[in-house]
């Protein structure tokens, strides 16, 4: 009788069950969750049912690229190149052992401007310093080396490092304005050099 009496009384009082029977019946029954299967595309398992296929990956337009021994490096090692460091109030700048203008360019110019993917001192310094040298002493002598001075521009600027794209774009400039008919003797080349500038055209000051 008693046990019964405690049965009843817990019918007619809900709020008097235990806590936990309480909790227990109030937590949602689990979900099964069908799993996934991460796939390549164009295969037979993204044909799946709960094939999740993964993405293209990055084509890395924007990534750069490791720099290769030049022949700069190589010759300026050697002690090939008539030049030295020379310091003044202004800063570094180079001392000529020979005059600029007696200098062959068809030889040497083209070895300066391998020299742009240099990034590392002296190698960087010497090359953009000496290009700007003979840029400015050159007159006519650079029109005829401009196809030799192709594939140094290109491997330059294919690198997509942003800081040596920023300065092969300066020496394109003093390139077109050290002698007469530069700038037309390189558009037949613009299909080497242009794509790589298109890339970054706009991103400009980032």
């Amino acid at each position: 009788m008693v046990a019964e009496k405690e049965t009843l009384s817990l019918n007619k009082c809900p709020d008097k069950m235990p806590k936990r029977t309480k909790l227990l019946a109030q937590q949602p029954l689990p979900v099964h969750q069908p799993h996934s299967l991460v796939s390549e595309g164009f295969t037979v398992k993204a044909m799946m049912k709960n094939s999740v296929v993964r993405g293209p990956p990055a084509a890395g337009a924007f990534k750069e690229r490791p720099t290769k021994p030049t022949a700069f490096r190589k010759f300026y090692e050697r002690g090939d190149f008539p030049i030295a460091l020379e310091h003044d109030s202004k800063g570094n700048k180079i001392a000529w052992k020979v005059e600029i203008e007696k200098l062959d360019y068809h030889h040497y110019l083209p070895l300066f401007f391998d020299g742009l993917c240099e990034m590392t001192f002296p190698y960087e310094f010497f090359a953009r310093q000496g290009i700007h040298d003979m840029l400015e002493h050159g007159g006519n002598k650079i029109l005829p080396v401009i196809p030799q001075l192709i594939i140094p521009i290109k491997n330059a600027l294919n690198l997509r490092n942003r800081q040596v794209i920023c300065v092969t774009l300066k020496v394109l400039q003093h390139l077109v304005v050290s002698a007469e008919m530069v700038g037309e003797a390189l558009v037949p080349y613009y299909r080497q050099i242009l794509p790589i500038l298109n890339i970054f055209k706009n991103m400009n000051g980032e």
